[in-house]
């Protein structure tokens, strides 16, 4: 993951070790979605633009909502701690998941294999 500002070496290390499974199941406008990594194993329940809190792997607190766009799932978050926005994008391209970030005008891309 390329986002760098504000993320301390220690982090941005862990992070490229994580091992970081995603499985999105979608009923409706519900999303049950499954994280599974090194450092953590959760489960999210959230509904299209119903505000939810969220926790990254790293400890930061996170409020906001999802929205489809078409075919891509794009969330808004506000993290608690500083009041500045998360922008994540999730798309399917072929039979990759690919998820974008921004913040602070920086942008991050992670791609997720399908196993």
């Amino acid at each position: 993951m390329c986002l760098t500002t504000g993320v301390n070496m220690v982090k941005r290390k862990l992070a490229s070790h994580d091992n970081l499974k995603i499985t999105i199941e979608q009923t409706g406008d519900n999303f049950h979605v499954k994280e599974s990594s090194t450092f953590r194993n959760i489960e999210i329940n959230f509904t299209l633009g119903v505000n939810f809190e969220y926790s990254l792997a790293d400890g930061t607190e996170l409020s906001g909502a999802w929205t489809m766009e078409g075919d891509t799932l794009k969330g808004v978050f506000t993290r608690k701690d500083n009041g500045k926005q998360l922008t994540t994008v999730r798309t399917i391209q072929g039979d990759e998941l690919v998820q974008s970030f921004s913040y602070e005008g920086v942008d991050g891309k992670r791609i997720f294999k399908r196993s």
